[in-house]
């Protein structure tokens, strides 16, 4: 049964998204931008403290859902800047020390409200 996962400890969708799905022991995450999800405004800095706050709001979303960051089994992550790469991986690889996910990292125009990176993950029980 398809089931929409809710959490305030993420930030809420800022459009027509759920935050994610989980159907049969798995969770789609919708992308996570840089917001904080106290105030929905996106926090300032460099690409490190974006990815660590996109990276974070994935965190709270998955272990929303009952799950944890070693259930995810693919990453998904979006960057304004391909030059931010080696920067993005130094805090990615915090949060994904062991047995990390599979991964694609693609370098897109812009990103909503002008973020620097963007993370979506799949995860299985």
């Amino acid at each position: 049964m398809k089931k929409v996962v809710t959490t305030q400890n993420a930030p809420a969708a800022i459009g027509p998204y759920s935050q994610a799905i989980e159907i049969n022991g798995m969770l789609f995450a919708s992308g996570q931008i840089p917001l904080d999800p106290k105030t929905g405004t996106l926090v300032e800095g460099d690409i490190k403290a974006q990815a660590r706050q996109a990276l974070t709001n994935v965190k709270s979303l998955v272990e929303s859902a009952g799950y944890s960051l070693s259930n995810v089994v693919k990453t998904t992550c979006f960057l304004a800047d391909m030059n931010d790469f080696a920067a993005f991986n130094e805090v990615y690889a915090e949060f994904f020390e062991h047995e990390a996910p599979a991964r694609s990292a693609v370098a897109v125009k812009s990103l909503p409200k002008n973020a620097l990176c963007e993370v979506e993950v799949i995860a299985v029980l």
